[in-house]
C-alpha cells in the first residue's frame, strides 16, 4: 500500500525547474526521510504533496485522492509542519495549541503533547520568546494534533541541538499511530538511519530511494555515498581567503568576554561568561537550544546590553565605543537577518555601503563576491525567494564583504546541505589561517571538530572548556556528539 503515488511530476518557477519529471512512491505506515542539497526540490515536493502547489505536468495522488481537486477532503487527514516557523509568535504556547485544535475541530487534549514536549512550564510564554528547539517542538505538537493519517515535516530539526533532535524523532515515533505515514525532510544526513526509507533528491530528480542500510551501515559512510551520488566534493583553495588581506595586529586577545551577564527578572540567560579568543583562532560555542549562546553573541557585538560585564573587540570596549568596535566585526545572525524584499545584489550593495566601502570600490567588491559565491544566476532574485542554503551563503557574504579581522558566525550552516557545509568550513578554516579570529556556534558535532577550542554552554554558564580532544577525553567519548550529550547529562546530575 502506498500513501503517495507520483508519476512524471514537473514543477517550474520561471526558468528554474524545481521538480524534473519525478516519479516516486511513498509506502504507507513508514517514516520516509526526504534528503538532498539546497534547492534540490525538497520543499517544493512537500508543497505539491500537501496541495499547496499545483504542478504543470504529471500525476500525483495522496491517500488515494488528488491533493489539488480534493484538498478539502485531504486537509483533515494531513498534519503539516512547514520549514519556516508557521505558528503565531505573538500568541502563547497554549493559545497556539488551542487555535490549531479549533482549526482541526478537535477537543483540547494537550496533556500528553505538553508532557512529551516538556512545554508544560511554558504554556503562558509567547511562542516568539521560545528557544529554537522549543519552537520546533511546539510546531510538531500542532502538526500531530488529531492523529493525522499523513504527517508532512519540512526540516523539523533545522537549527536544533543533538539532544533535541533525538527528542523530536522519539516524539514522532511515540505519538503517531502505527498506520501513520511520515515524510520527514532534513538536511542532516546523520538522521538517515532513523528512517525506514530514504529518498534523496538532486536538481529535482530522485537519485536514491531505498533503505539507508542498503547504501551504508553507518552515518558517516552514508554521508560519503550521498556526496558521491551528488557528484562528489573536492576541497579546493578558498577563493574568499585568497582575496582576504592578512590580518596584522599586536593585540593577542582579539575577542574578550569580561564577566558577561544577562538577567531577565530572576532568570539568568547568561551568567558570568568570560573567555579570550586569540588571533586566528576558531572558537566554538556549543550548547543546547536556550543555553544562552545567541544572547552571548548579541552582547558581544553590542546588539544587547548586558546586565553586568562587557566585551572587547580588538581591545575596544563594545559599550564605550560601539561603532569603533563593530567596525572590526562581521556578524552572521542565527536567523536570516537580511532584507527579503531586496534582491541578492541589492543586499550586498546595501551592506557594503553600511560598512563604509566607497562607491567605485563597492561595485568591484560586490562583483567579486557574486563570482566567488556563485551567485550570478540568482543576483536579481528577491532574497525571500531564495532556497535556505543560498540565504545562509548570502548572510556569510554580507558579513565578510568589508574584510573584517573578526567574524561572529551564529549557526552559519543551519539547514545547509552536506556539500555546502563542507564549502563553508573550507572558507572558515582558510580565513583563520589568514589571521581572522572566528567565534562560531553550531549544532553539527562533526563541525565542532574543526574548532581550535570549544566552550560548552549550558543554562547560561560554561560547563566545559578545551580542545575537541580534551572534551572527548574528559567525558570518555569517541565523538563530539557523545561528548556533548555526556557532559550535558553529567551537568544535570
Amino acid at each position: 500500500m502506498y500513501a503517495v503515488k507520483i508519476q512524471n511530476l514537473t514543477k517550474t518557477f520561471g526558468e528554474q525547474r524545481a521538480i524534473d519529471n519525478l516519479s516516486l512512491r511513498i509506502e504507507k505506515g513508514k517514516i520516509t526521510g526526504l534528503m538532498g542539497s539546497d534547492g534540490s526540490g525538497k520543499t517544493t515536493l512537500i508543497r505539491l504533496i500537501s496541495g499547496l502547489l499545483a504542478s504543470e505536468k504529471g500525476k500525483i495522488t495522496v491517500l488515494g485522492v488528488n491533493p489539488i481537486y480534493d484538498r478539502y477532503t485531504l486537509a483533515p487527514k494531513i498534519g503539516y509542519m512547514p520549514q519556516k516557523f508557521g505558528l503565531y509568535e505573538d500568541l502563547t504556547v497554549m493559545e497556539n495549541l488551542k487555535l490549531y485544535a479549533d482549526l482541526k475541530k478537535i477537543p483540547y487534549l494537550f496533556e500528553e503533547l505538553l508532557e512529551f514536549t516538556k512545554l508544560s512550564p511554558f504554556v503562558n510564554r509567547l511562542a516568539g520568546a521560545l528557544s529554537g528547539g522549543m519552537k520546533q517542538k511546539l510546531g510538531l505538537a500542532c502538526a500531530l494534533m488529531g492523529s493525522p493519517e499523513f504527517l508532512l515535516l519540512d526540516e523539523p530539526s533545522v537549527g536544533v541541538d543533538p539532544i533535541s533532535r533525538i527528542d523530536l524523532m522519539a516524539m514522532v515515533k511515540k505519538l503517531i499511530n502505527p498506520d501513520t505515514t511520515v515524510l520527514w525532510s532534513t538536511a542532516y544526513l546523520d538522521e538517515a538511519h532513523s528512517f525506514d526509507t530514504c529518498v534523496v533528491l538532486n536538481k529535482g530528480k530522485v537519485i536514491y530511494d531505498g533503505s539507508p542500510n542498503n547504501l551504508a551501515t553507518t552515518s558517516q559512510e552514508f554521508e560519503n555515498k550521498i556526496i558521491e551520488l551528488m557528484g562528489g566534493y573536492v576541497e579546493t583553495p578558498s577563493e574568499i581567503a585568497k582575496m582576504y588581506p592578512i590580518i596584522h595586529s599586536e593585540i593577542s586577545c582579539r575577542v574578550q568576554a569580561c564577566a558577561l551577564e544577562k538577567k531577565y527578572g530572576n532568570f539568568y540567560a547568561v551568567k558570568n561568561n568570560s573567555f579570550c579568543i586569540n588571533k586566528g583562532e576558531i572558537f566554538g560555542l556549543l550548547g543546547p537550544n536556550g543555553a544562552g549562546k545567541s544572547t552571548s553573541f548579541k552582547m558581544m557585538c553590542g546588539l544587547l546590553k548586558p546586565t553586568l560585564g562587557t566585551a572587547k573587540i580588538m581591545g575596544i570596549d563594545i559599550l564605550k565605543e560601539p561603532s569603533k568596535a563593530r567596525s572590526n566585526l562581521g556578524y552572521m545572525a542565527q536567523k536570516f537577518s537580511l532584507y527579503g524584499n531586496l534582491t541578492l545584489r541589492q543586499n550586498l550593495d546595501f551592506f557594503a555601503s553600511v560598512y563604509g566601502i566607497r562607491k567605485k570600490e563597492k561595485i568591484k567588491r560586490v562583483d567579486e563576491i557574486i563570482k566567488i559565491f556563485d551567485f550570478l544566476d540568482f543576483q536579481n532574485q528577491k532574497t525571500e525567494n531564495l532556497p535556505l542554503g543560498f540565504k545562509q551563503r548570502l548572510s556569510l557574504a554580507c558579513a565578510i564583504i568589508h574584510n573584517p579581522p573578526i567574524l561572529f558566525l551564529d549557526e552559519p550552516t543551519s539547514g545547509v546541505d552536506v556539500v555546502a557545509r563542507k564549502e563553508f568550513w573550507n572558507h572558515i578554516k582558510s580565513l583563520s589561517k589568514k589571521g581572522v579570529t572566528i567565534l562560531v556556534t553550531t549544532h553539527f558535532m562533526d563541525e565542532a571538530e574543526y574548532c581550535d577550542r570549544i566552550s560548552l554552554f549550558y543554562k547560561g554558564e560554561t560547563i566545559a572548556l578545551g580542545t575537541p580532544e580534551q572534551l572527548k577525553a574528559q567525558s570518555a567519548s569517541k565523538t563530539m556528539e557523545e561528548a556533548f550529550i555526556n557532559i550535558i547529562k553529567e551537568s544535570e546530575r
